[in-house]
């Protein structure tokens, strides 16, 4: 009966190992992935170097990723589960909508200056992987209508907060913040270093917010 009860949780403890080996070395595919695109562009990158870069066999790269929009794609991804996370956190203070909106433009703001954000706007100026991309991604990904539903709930707190004009729809808010966030729209301005982020985050919460709170609002 001992021995029964031990194999089952040595079973699980291998398996939970490999399967943290395997999250690591698909981790390291995406890193150097990630490196070798920035250096070389989309079309020059070949699955060789990257595995190369990593020590594995191409073959090791093809069992994580079929391929290399595939490997575009979980790129595209990770960036955008790690920000709907930090979203999600920041809802979840006991700051103003104000506020927490702030954080998440300042967020936003600060990431364009990284080499990141220039590799997928590369990426994106280019039409046939655009297209590839939405094929694959089938849209813009649930991750942007899961941020859209954080957005959305810190507005309608802000106007149950009486922070917030309540007599704008919550939709008309929310597609305008969202267009906030367009690296295309604002990237130009940090890149060029004309604004910093944290004044690009003073003047845009200006002009949104300004025109959004309540007359009675002091945040």
């Amino acid at each position: 009966m001992v021995q029964n009860q031990v194999e089952p949780a040595a079973t699980t403890a291998r398996s939970s190992l490999k399967e943290r080996q395997r999250q690591e070395r698909a981790d390291l595919i995406l890193q150097m992935a990630e490196a070798v695109l920035s250096e070389k562009g989309y079309h020059d990158t070949t699955i060789d170097e990257i595995a190369a870069r990593v020590g594995i066999a191409k073959g090791t790269v093809y069992l994580h990723f079929p391929s290399k929009i595939d490997l575009v794609v979980a790129l595209f991804d990770r960036d955008a589960n790690s920000f709907l996370e930090f979203a999600q956190q920041v809802a979840q203070t006991g700051d103003s909508a104000r506020v927490k909106l702030e954080h998440i433009l300042r967020h936003t703001y600060e990431g364009m200056r990284g080499k990141r954000t220039q590799l997928f706007m590369a990426l994106l100026s280019s039409t046939s992987v655009r297209n590839e991309l939405i094929e694959k991604r089938g849209g813009m990904g649930e991750q942007v209508t899961s941020l859209a539903r954080v957005i959305e709930a810190i507005l309608e707190a802000g106007k149950a907060a009486g922070q917030l004009d309540a007599t704008i729809p919550t939709p008309v808010l929310l597609r305008t913040f969202l267009g906030l966030l367009s690296p295309r729209s604002f990237e130009p301005l940090i890149g060029g270093e004309q604004v910093s982020p944290e004044e690009l985050v003073r003047y845009v919460g200006r002009i949104y917010f300004q025109g959004i709170l309540s007359p009675t609002s002091q945040s």
